[in-house]
């Protein structure tokens, strides 16, 4: 029972809900206040074969476009009782001998979903990425090239275009064996496809800030609060600068420089595997930012006397 205002009763009372009927119903006065309601509760009814399976599902997954089919076709089950095993064995086999024109649209699907699952990254992303996949198949001149390099390069650019870039290491990182030099090549193949799909035109790939990575890299690196807001305050001001680094770069330095005037200082090494980004490029990339640091560093987290103590490079 919950309680609701009751319109005969001037006042909030109990409510039964009546689940055969669908009421809600007073129960002080016995005023129906909502009929014919639906119960979005989960239904945990089973039509299984066997008592033993408690796979309550009763329905499919939502319809893709993408397919040919949307998704929505049907597929023998393989025998799980005692009668017309035989029959069911048979309708199996026959279907799976038949041609289905997606079980590759399938399969790269089921690898970008994987992919993208073990970044954390939204169901956007992932959907952005199959489509740029059956984009990419639909012109039929992928053959012979390296699939989970294609599948990683789709979640790459799949990432840029949504606005939540990952860098090229953290896809190589779940691309199942695919190296940096293989992904960058079917990059520059998508977009390059994309491009011929579009009568020419080029891709938009959406910029890359050195902001999209910060809050990521902070914490990995186990940052606090108020160093993370320092280093993004930071990243912002550094945009204002002609500096001529990767944003990647830029990141890494940034927070590099913030560690250093905290008091929990982290080793170049650490923020190295954070950031994905080598040692000797944050140290080249400090360099470059050091005679801009007290126009970066916001005066509420380091006064001028912290700055003068920063190391010069």
């Amino acid at each position: 029972m919950s309680d609701a205002f009751c319109s005969d009763c001037k006042r909030a009372t109990e409510v039964v809900f009546d689940h055969s009927a669908g009421d809600a119903v007073c129960s002080e006065c016995g005023l129906v206040l909502e009929s014919h309601s639906i119960d979005e509760t989960s239904e945990w009814r089973t039509f299984a074969n066997e008592s033993g399976d408690n796979d309550p599902v009763r329905v499919g997954g939502p319809s893709n476009p993408l397919l040919t089919d949307g998704g929505l076709s049907t597929v023998i089950a393989k025998p799980n009782g005692a009668s017309g095993d035989f029959l069911s064995s048979s309708l199996g086999r026959w279907q799976n001998r038949g041609s289905n024109p997606d079980r590759g649209l399938i399969l790269a699907f089921k690898t970008i979903g994987t992919m993208a699952e073990r970044l954390g990254l939204v169901p956007t992303i992932k959907d952005r990425a199959n489509e740029i996949y059956k984009r990419v198949e639909d012109q039929k001149s992928s053959r012979g090239r390296n699939q989970d390099a294609l599948l990683a390069a789709c979640l790459y650019i799949a990432c840029r275009q949504e606005d939540k870039p990952r860098t090229v290491k953290e896809i190589c990182s779940i691309a199942n064996g695919a190296t940096k030099k293989e992904i960058g090549r079917a990059k520059e193949y998508i977009v390059k496809q994309l491009g011929l799909e579009n009568g020419g035109q080029s891709v938009e790939m959406g910029t890359i800030h050195a902001g999209d990575f910060m809050r990521r890299f902070c914490s990995n690196l186990g940052m606090n609060h108020q160093a993370v807001k320092a280093a993004q305050e930071s990243v912002q001001k550094s945009e204002e600068f002609d500096i001529r680094r990767s944003p990647i770069s830029i990141a890494a330095a940034v927070i590099y420089i913030i560690t250093q005037l905290s008091d929990d200082k982290k080793p170049l090494k650490d923020i190295s595997v954070a950031t994905g980004v080598a040692e000797g490029t944050i140290r080249n990339s400090y360099k470059d930012l050091y005679p801009h640091v007290s126009k970066i560093i916001p005066n509420w987290y380091a006064k001028e006397e912290d700055l003068k103590n920063l190391c010069s490079p």
